[in-house]
């Protein structure tokens, strides 16, 4: 029985259950080694006892475990214990695709091409390891709280995948390929084809086939022809249409041949949304020579540009209740399909409505944050007008106004129209209301050098800017927008861009300002900081006011916080015998032996509580030392 401080392989406690599925329990637990939250997947008994099952799920687990992907929810580490085996993952706080179609319904074609982008990542990444997925559902699919798309069960569905239609195809037959629906050889394309059709939900709120069984599910992915999405979403763009009719055609050689093929037309339809580029092969063409056009580097640069940018999802919910944190947690942990008189009984629930809307507050509150949504309580001023003024004198009537350097973040670009330290755009129009807790983002003229020298002592250059405030308002970068597409001409025609200062902004800002400039983000890091808050920009690799050619490449360095200090302890036993140890705060005990000691590490606090009992010889022969209760300074690390 699992149960709340358990502790497996002396090394995970278990702090709670958060789901469970067909074959096995999720439980939330701490890594004591490493510090780290982390899931454990266990398989469920009846699993457990079959030698075959436990061979394959053992072995693909450990071959998913060399996957390390942003878009995989990542597995750490395999093991048994007492006959219970057991999978550590990566914990993600979020909610599954399924859930996040249910609450909103269908899904813009930019917010759906960008999740199938992310997951498609995911995939690719697979592949290439020579590991099928062969169960691709929305509920294998996570949005994390941060807006990351993953895909998880990597692995662990291929090994389910080798028994018979009863034992695996139950709970996914609604993406499920013909090919497996018949049993037949499955590869890559069979996760083509399950992603096709859980982009076809995406966009038209519905599954392509339902039935009152598994089996007249799987006759229909067999023998009949699907409903095209258009039928029910009119305004789907003719490129993401055709994307999914080719991924999910019946027979393989007329799909995708790789998920890259397919992840190249995805990013050509965000830059293209309504031109006819995808090529079906027609079934009396199977076999015959095909002419593939082939994309330059300069269309690929312009997609991978527009395919950035719209990963950042667009919603527009209104909801503004109190949610709990607790109600998004346990979701995507599920590995198999509900039956369907267990969902109507979910939907007409109080509970099930209230979860829902919970659910739904939840990525409102992390997207208006990330936008600045959700800034109440600041202080606001009226905007003045500082454009055309040297920046000495706008930095002085702004700080009269009320603002502080930490408000205020400058760029440089060389101009014709004004001299050198004059202010050319503001970000906050004059007579616009300006709240102190936002960012002022000025663009003066010059190269910033000599404006650098002189103002070497202000905190608003782009050294400083790293303490700004985490986000800005909607109506801010709006207008930041608007004055970068103002400059764009210019800039394109003189084939250079100014590159701007985005140190202190969130990675999609960045993003998005710098693609505004015609600068792409090729590559980013993440490194620990004391001042800079997680998410936010540290430092970018080609420095604010430098002139280069337009779609040069850019990385960024982010912020992962304050890096936290962990900490080791060594007890030895200070018995002549053998004795035991109990740690109250970390609810882990077990024994030592005479003249042993014991080493724990990746502690977050400083002081330890161990108590040392010792143990008679024989457990006859009483000692006489009596136990001891200790408090021990650890060391940091």
């Amino acid at each position: 029985m699992i149960t709340q401080g358990v502790f497996i392989a002396d090394r995970y406690e278990v702090i709670d259950k958060v789901g469970s599925g067909g074959m096995s329990d999720v439980y939330r637990a701490k890594d004591h080694i490493l510090g780290r939250v982390v899931a454990i997947k266990i398989l469920k008994p009846e699993f457990s006892e079959d030698a075959a099952f436990v061979a394959k799920f053992r072995t693909e687990a450990q071959s998913a475990a060399g996957l390390e992907h942003p878009n995989i929810v990542n597995i750490y580490d395999v093991g048994s214990e007492n006959g219970m085996y057991y999978i550590v993952m990566e914990y993600v706080e979020g909610i599954t695709l399924k859930t996040y179609i249910e609450k909103k319904g269908q899904l813009n074609f930019k917010e759906a091409i960008s999740i199938a982008i992310q997951v498609g990542r995911g995939i690719e990444a697979a592949h290439q390891k020579g590991i099928i997925h062969r169960d691709i559902k929305p509920q294998n699919i996570i949005i994390s709280t941060e807006g990351k798309v993953k895909v998880t069960d990597f692995g662990i569905a291929k090994a389910a995948s080798s028994n018979t239609i009863h034992a695996d195809v139950m709970g996914s037959v609604h993406y499920s390929s013909p090919e497996q629906a018949r049993n037949g050889f499955v590869d890559g394309k069979s996760d083509i084809y399950s992603l096709g059709i859980v982009m076809y939900e995406m966009v038209t709120g519905r599954v392509p086939f339902d039935g009152d069984n598994t089996v007249a599910i799987a006759i229909q992915h067999l023998q009949e022809e699907m409903v095209a999405p258009s039928a029910y979403a009119p305004d789907l763009p003719i490129s993401l249409e055709k994307i999914i009719l080719k991924a999910t055609m019946k027979s393989p050689d007329r799909r995708y041949g790789t998920i890259s093929d397919m992840l190249m037309d995805l990013k050509k339809a965000l830059v293209s949304p309504n031109e006819d580029f995808v090529t079906i092969v027609e079934a009396s063409d199977l076999g015959k020579t095909q002419v593939i056009t082939k994309i330059t580097p300069e269309q690929e640069d312009t997609i991978t540009k527009k395919a950035a940018q719209a990963l950042i999802f667009d919603d527009n919910y209104e909801d503004e209740e109190e949610y709990d944190d607790d109600d998004y947690d346990d979701d995507y942990y599920d590995d198999e399909d509900e039956e369907e008189d267990s969902k109507i009984d979910k939907i007409i629930t109080i509970s099930g409505i209230v979860a829902g809307i919970a659910i739904v507050i939840i990525i409102v509150t992390i997207l208006g944050n990330m936008i600045g949504l959700f800034n109440f309580g600041s202080k606001k001023v009226t905007m003045i007008n500082v454009v055309g003024a040297e920046y000495e004198a706008a930095h002085e009537q702004l700080i009269e106004l009320g603002l502080e350097d930490d408000n205020i973040l400058v760029s440089y670009e060389e101009s014709d129209e004004y001299s050198d330290g004059v202010v050319m755009t503001q970000s906050t129009k004059e007579g616009d209301e300006f709240s102190l807790s936002d960012t002022l983002r000025l663009t003066v003229a010059g190269d910033g050098e000599a404006a650098s020298s002189d103002t070497s002592g202000d905190s608003s250059s782009s050294s400083d800017s790293s303490s700004s405030s985490n986000s800005s308002s909607s109506d801010n970068t709006q207008t930041q927008t608007d004055s970068s597409e103002a400059t764009e001409t210019t800039e394109a025609d003189d084939k250079t861009v100014a590159v701007p200062s985005v140190v202190g902004l969130t990675q999609a800002e960045a993003t998005t300002v710098l693609d505004a400039k015609n600068i792409v983000v090729t590559s980013t890091t993440q490194d620990y900081s004391d001042t800079v808050p997680e998410g936010q920009v540290i430092s970018q690799s080609i420095e604010p006011g430098e002139m280069v050619a337009a779609n040069s490449s850019i990385s960024l360095v982010i912020s992962k916080g304050k890096k936290e200090t962990t900490y080791s302890f060594t007890i030895p036993n200070p018995f002549d015998a053998v004795c035991a140890y109990s740690f109250a705060e970390l609810s882990q005990s077990g024994t030592m032996n005479k003249n042993a000691a014991i080493n724990v590490s990746g502690i977050t606090r400083d002081t330890l509580t161990v108590t040392l009992t010792p143990i008679a010889e024989d457990g006859v022969t009483p000692l006489n030392e009596q136990a001891q209760t200790i408090t021990v300074k650890g060391t940091a690390e």
